[in-house]
């Protein structure tokens, strides 16, 4: 069976096996006889399965267009009773045929008999083409369904990474913006890095996952962007063993972990802000003393952002936890392949 363009179809080796079958179950009643010779056996036989050729064939050929879904019950029934209209004058053709091609045997003495053979092979065939293709149509509409639920995913994924650029780009700028204000002389070249960290995360972004010695990278680039602005009111610290450098994780997901950490915190030279980035129990643990800062409003962009696409690369969710002193996300460690501790 093929599906292409809502047109169904039957390989012709089953139908002529089936036809064949129906011409031999139909002749039942003639084997029985005991003076019946092989030559009008296979003659009888031949009337049923010509009939069922036809019918498998004009069966296949009025399926609808469209979806056999969309089709009212009325013109189901239309159809089946025109199916077998021009079964009974089709039955009438070959009955007669047979009888000139073989005079000897009285084929049409036994006419009602074989009218209502055509009938019922008529009606078992039709309802076998039928609900093979429903059946078929009702797997094509599953495999769609399923088809756009996954473009539908990729859509949702692509948009929530298409969500990084503009993000980060939009507080660089108010970065630069503060620089300029203040007339710092690094200005210059937070401008050079800026253009560099930027062409860095173009190319990182394509992926959906990257390794985490890699996102390192990115992180402490983009560290050194913070402090030409910040100096020491921000205290970085890394502590990531060598086996989680080899697990993957997100593009930029410690960079947007970071700027929630300023985003949500005040801090000062005094009052430094403390994030601490390390691994525990697959986890890698990002971790913020709290000193909330008032009237700050967040778009969610940052965590929604991060959890939405963990969501789509594995089952194990990120964790937020809330004591009072301090904010701590916990990230799944992702590997290439369960057996990672080998």
């Amino acid at each position: 069976m093929r599906w292409n363009n809502h047109i169904f179809r039957v390989p012709s080796g089953i139908i002529w096996l089936s036809s064949l079958f129906m011409g031999i179950l139909a002749s039942i009643p003639k084997i029985l006889q005991l003076n019946i010779t092989f030559k009008e056996l296979a003659a009888d036989a031949s009337i049923a399965f010509l009939f069922s050729l036809f019918v498998w064939y004009i069966n296949l050929s009025s399926l609808p267009r469209f979806s056999i879904v969309s089709m009212a019950k009325a013109k189901i029934i239309r159809k089946l009773a025109f199916s077998l209209l021009l079964g009974m004058v089709v039955m009438v053709i070959l009955v007669l045929f047979h009888q000139l091609m073989f005079p000897r045997y009285s084929f049409s003495s036994m006419f009602m008999m074989y009218q209502f053979r055509g009938i019922l092979i008529n009606l078992t065939i039709s309802m076998v083409v039928f609900f093979l293709y429903q059946n078929s149509d009702a797997q094509q509409v599953k495999l769609q369904m399923e088809r756009l639920k996954s473009e539908n995913i990729h859509a949702q994924y692509e948009l929530l990474k298409q969500q990084i650029d503009p993000h980060f780009l939009f507080n660089s700028l108010n970065t630069l913006k503060s620089m300029i204000d203040i007339q710092d002389t690094d200005a210059g070249d937070f401008v050079v890095k800026l253009s560099d960290f930027y062409r860095f995360s173009l190319e990182s972004t394509k992926e959906d996952v990257i390794p985490l010695s890699k996102e390192t990278e990115v992180l402490e680039a983009y560290l050194f962007l913070l402090h030409s602005r910040y100096e020491d009111s921000i205290v970085v610290r890394l502590e990531i063993d060598e086996q989680s450098m080899r697990s993957f994780i997100p593009p930029f997901t410690l960079q947007l972990l970071v700027e929630n950490c300023i985003k949500h915190n005040a801090f000062t030279k005094k009052k430094p802000l403390f994030i601490d980035i390390y691994t525990e129990n697959d986890y890698l643990i990002v971790k913020n003393n709290y000193q909330f800062r008032e009237n700050e409003q967040s778009a969610g962009v940052g965590l929604d952002n991060i959890k939405g696409r963990y969501g789509f690369i594995t089952q194990q969710e990120v964790a937020v936890i809330k004591p009072e002193s301090h904010f701590i996300v916990k990230l799944p460690l992702i590997y290439e392949n369960t057996d990672h501790r080998r």
